[in-house]
């Protein structure tokens, strides 16, 4: 469980995430709202990337904020970026590996951790396979085996089926809804694909303008009038 309260970040005059609490469950929970909302912000707390003007995080009844963004990949935070993170020159393997190496995942099982990670998101080219031969959807299957492997607590998907054809959103939902039951951890998916919340999501937040406008579950969410109005732009 991730419980958030009085969360604010604010860069100048810009308040990014407007004191906002909420409280994330086990399973896997959407986090959406339009461009500019605080979704990205939120993540970038989470991870250690920005430091919040005020407020708290608590993960798993550990208080995420008061630990050093490298000590959290050791604890189990992960995450994948708008932008791809793979370094094309290396194999599939070697890929996923380098996120295992800073798990805190013993290096005797890395092999076998790593070629699970690997399996479990039904990527279809071998570990040993370059990454730079490797097409968008498979990349994107890359970045999801790089945030399971290693025993992680708390999953950050940020926009992984962007630009991505149905066929392949469908099997990277299918992937994205196993994650918790596959590892335990609880998966927090952002993306603006309303299909894809609905696959993988029980319960979904919506931000806009960094304030929390509703939560709860996902098909009631998506009905409410103020996620309507902000998703449309209407005042």
């Amino acid at each position: 469980m991730i419980e958030v309260t009085g969360l604010t970040v604010r860069y100048g005059g810009v308040t990014s995430l407007d004191d906002l609490s909420l409280t994330f469950e086990q399973g896997t929970c959407g986090l959406i709202g339009p461009n500019g909302a605080g979704k990205t912000t939120f993540f970038n707390v989470l991870s250690g990337f920005v430091r919040p003007a005020g407020g708290t995080v608590r993960a798993f009844g550990v208080d995420l904020l008061s630990m050093a963004h490298f000590r959290r990949a050791r604890w189990g935070v992960r995450r994948t970026f708008q932008t791809e993170q793979a370094i094309e020159e290396l194999s599939v393997f070697d890929n996923v590996a380098m996120v295992h190496e800073h798990s805190g995942a013993g290096a005797s099982a890395r092999r076998r951790d790593v070629l699970d990670a690997i399996s479990f998101t039904g990527l279809d080219a071998g570990p040993d396979t370059k990454v730079r031969t490797l097409g968008m959807g498979q990349r994107r299957l890359v970045e999801v085996a790089r945030a399971v492997v290693g025993r992680p607590r708390l999953v950050l998907l940020d926009e992984p089926a962007a630009g991505l054809p149905d066929e392949e959103t469908r099997h990277l939902g299918e992937v994205i809804t196993r994650i918790p039951e596959h590892t335990g951890a609880l998966a927090i998916l952002v993306d603006h694909d309303m299909s894809l919340v609905s696959a993988c999501c029980q319960t979904t937040a919506v931000l806009d303008f960094g304030k929390l406008i509703a939560s709860g579950p996902t098909a009631a969410v998506l009905r409410d009038d103020d996620v309507i109005r902000a998703y449309l732009g209407v005042a």
